[in-house]
């Protein structure tokens, strides 16, 4: 299936997200029926505490920006919240040594995993 009809077509989300935004599931069930992929995503979110928007995108194999409105979708019906990222040491643009170290870590992950 194309990324595209899992979003209706559309390319940007209602509600803004970030790639490292927590996601968490409300508990609420949306009113009117959703298509497979807003159930999927529902579900991950359901699964654990939380889970950033990047780890969804990588769970669906679907690109970011089309996660990111079906995520949009499913928080205007309420069954999901999202919480801006946090950074260790303040601002969104500051980090520290062991921050670099955290991401390279990551990073090293990711490319084991291609």
């Amino acid at each position: 299936m194309r990324p595209y009809t899992a979003s209706g077509g559309r390319t940007r989300p209602a509600i803004a997200l970030d790639l490292l935004s927590l996601v968490s599931a409300t508990g609420v069930r949306p009113s009117t029926p959703l298509g497979a992929e807003h159930i999927l995503a529902l579900r991950l979110c359901a699964g654990a505490p939380a889970v950033t928007v990047a780890e969804v995108a990588g769970q669906l194999r679907l690109p970011a920006g089309v996660v990111k409105v079906l995520l949009s979708d499913l928080m205007e019906h309420g069954a999901v919240m999202a919480q801006a990222p946090r950074f260790p040491g303040g601002g969104a643009g500051s980090f520290a040594a062991d921050d670099q170290t955290l991401l390279r870590a990551v990073l090293d992950g990711l490319r084991k995993r291609l």
